[in-house]
């Protein structure tokens, strides 16, 4: 492969993720979380203890699905927490600095009625496929509730596709990059394995996937939150200074420093938005797809279920790991090839600066996250191709799906995750257009089911 080629693939990558994460995207996506959050009346805050309880409560609401509402959450977040909460933390905080993390906040809390708005409707319009199971999402919102095939088509295509991206080959990468780090496996080798792995597990469907979710995920983030926690407290001297940088930068980006060139006021915010929708999934309208699978009584309660997503992806997580990285000496090192630490490999040197076995626990993390991330997204993309092709195109899918973890784990880490981010952008788009223009459904499923919701809450006080 020439150098020439190498460059114009480079710069047509980099001029279409400016192009895709553009004013344009950022208005939008902003501009509908700050309508809905004004609209709902700031229901993701007011509503949020309600709905971690539904989470993690054992009472739930008998109803129609295919899966509880713990497991589609679950389900969801397999697809959300893991490579995004700790190579992408890295990655935004490598290229916007440390303000970044502020705007990955802000998109994560302006995103949860973004996300509420997405569920309310993929349960309003979901339908069953001949096997039976439920089908939601974004691509049948828009063409039940609005008639737009065209739009709808379009999501369903850039679903089946993007999923490729964040939700494959980056996975597939990071474990590579960690992999070659931690064991020095060749990537070809652990892209062989993963692929393998994968296929495996990809006979199974929704079901068998919420149950391993259920499992792995609480499991996982506890020892990973764990770990950065003790981290976090060894270095409890630093965590004042690291809140001071990360408000500061977010406002006026970020000097260059050891190995860090610095970065943009405007850099800050691109990134830290592009990179809040990707570990937070508000927006893109993927973890509908889950939450339509659900067995609920009302879409308001799934909804609110699906929303903590962006709480518990975002908020706990990136900031777990993004506060290691600022208390720690990871963020702005360079490796032994003198290159700057970036991705898994900024977060597992943080870990190994102040635990000996803090490797171990990001490579686990990584590994197991990315496991069940990797089947998420395969859900989320062979639904999108059976709204496309029908149900006899989901098994070319997963092969394919499948094969393209090979490339995915020895591609550069920057073009997989540039390829990611416009992957998702694009997904944006119709789902946020579909949102806005069903927003005043939204509403009024919203009143219907909060005047629900606050008989049942009145008559438990009673």
């Amino acid at each position: 492969m020439s150098l020439g080629f190498l460059e114009t693939f480079e710069f047509l990558l980099n001029w279409t993720y400016h192009l895709v994460w553009g004013p344009t995207l950022l208005i939008l996506l902003m501009g509908i979380g700050i309508y809905l959050t004004v609209a709902l009346k700031g229901l993701q805050f007011r509503y949020l203890p309600y709905a971690l309880k539904l989470v993690f409560g054992n009472k739930e609401k008998e109803g129609v699905g295919d899966i509880s509402h713990f497991e589609s959450l679950m389900t969801a977040l397999a697809a959300t927490i893991g490579i995004g909460n700790i190579a992408g933390v890295a990655t935004a905080l490598a290229i916007g600095g440390l303000g970044a993390l502020f705007w990955m906040w802000v998109t994560a809390l302006i995103g949860m009625a973004v996300k509420y708005a997405e569920a309310i409707l993929a349960v309003k319009y979901r339908t069953k496929d001949e096997k039976g199971e439920m089908c939601g999402g974004p691509m049948y919102f828009i063409k039940h509730g609005l008639g737009w095939k065209k739009l709808s088509f379009s999501f369903a295509l850039l679903g089946a596709i993007g999923a490729f991206g964040g939700g494959n080959m980056l996975q597939a990468n990071s474990v590579a990059d960690v992999m070659k780090t931690m064991f020095h496996v060749d990537p070809a080798v652990t892209g062989v394995i993963v692929a393998v792995l994968s296929g495996l597990t990809l006979l199974g469907g929704i079901k068998s996937i919420g149950k391993v979710a259920s499992l792995l995920v609480p499991l996982m983030a506890t020892l990973y939150i764990g770990g950065a926690l003790c981290i976090i407290l060894v270095n409890i001297d630093q965590v004042p200074l690291a809140f001071y940088k990360i408000f500061t930068y977010a406002f006026t980006g970020q000097a260059a420093f050891g190995g860090f060139v610095g970065s943009t006021l405007a850099t800050a915010i691109q990134v830290g938005i592009s990179r809040g929708v990707m570990t937070s999934e508000a927006g893109l309208g993927t973890a509908s797809i889950a939450a339509a699978a659900a067995k609920t009584d009302l879409p308001g309660r799934q909804a609110l279920v699906s929303m903590t997503g962006c709480f518990l992806a975002t908020i706990i997580m990136c900031t777990a790991t993004g506060l290691v990285l600022a208390v720690t000496d990871a963020f702005g090192s360079l490796d032994e090839n003198g290159k700057l630490l970036n991705g898994a490999s900024m977060t597992l040197h943080a870990f190994q600066s102040v635990f000996p076995w803090g490797g171990y626990v990001v490579t686990i993390g990584l590994i197991l996250f990315a496991f069940t991330t990797l089947l998420g997204w395969a859900y989320y993309g062979e639904k999108c191709i059976e709204f496309i092709l029908g149900e006899k195109s989901v098994i070319f899918y997963r092969i394919l799906f499948t094969l393209m973890i090979i490339p995915g784990a020895v591609l550069e880490l920057d073009v997989v995750w540039k390829i990611s981010d416009i992957c998702n952008g694009l997904m944006a788009f119709p789902n946020l257009i579909g949102i806005m223009a069903l927003s005043q459904t939204v509403i009024q499923e919203t009143k219907l089911f909060l005047k629900v919701l606050n008989r049942e809450l009145v008559s438990s006080i009673e």
